[in-house]
């Protein structure tokens, strides 16, 4: 169905793309890899514990390594992690080795699907909205920059994000 090797799913926290990229990859018959999941294997601990102890900056070390490794790979659905586009060479294999989508979502529904979720260092804060505010305003440009395609998840069942995702690569 999809002309590209590689599909990598980019956009904030809690817009789906763990989920999405699973079912995508079924549909697609692709192999499904979750970037957040490869750094928590190799690192042998969550990433909240790597924040705790390494710091932001040395996840994002971590982060580059992975994405460099596994864009290298071929018949790939990709998640990525929220801040994968802060990274200059992030964006460069993204762009250059496969279909970027980016799944948009308004905070609302992202601080609805991340409130409860403990594996969000970045929203350990006072105020977790405003906070989600900042990340977006911060990265969305980079979403937009990166992406081939941009894909509204909001008020949208997962069958339907992934249905209007198979739509569009069709059309290609």
């Amino acid at each position: 169905m999809s002309i590209f090797k590689n599909i990598f799913l980019v956009g904030p926290m809690g817009v789906g793309k763990t989920t999405i990229g699973h079912h995508l990859a079924n549909e697609l018959r692709k192999t499904f890899v979750d970037s957040d999941h490869e750094i928590e294997k190799q690192a042998g601990v969550k990433i909240p514990v790597i924040f705790e102890c390494e710091g932001e900056l040395s996840f994002r070390r971590r982060e580059r390594t992975i994405i460099a490794k596994l864009t290298r790979r071929n018949n790939l659905i990709l998640s990525t992690g929220g801040g994968v586009v802060l990274n200059a060479d992030n964006r460069k294999y993204l762009q250059s080795r496969g279909y970027v989508i980016y799944l948009q979502a308004p905070v609302d529904d992202l601080l609805e699907r991340t409130i409860h979720n403990h594996n969000r260092p970045l929203l350990k804060t006072a105020n977790p909205r405003e906070k989600l505010e900042t990340l977006l305003l911060e990265r969305h440009p980079l979403y937009q920059k990166v992406a081939d395609v941009t894909i509204k998840t909001s008020r949208c069942s997962i069958r339907k994000v992934v249905t209007i995702i198979l739509k569009h690569l069709q059309a290609l």
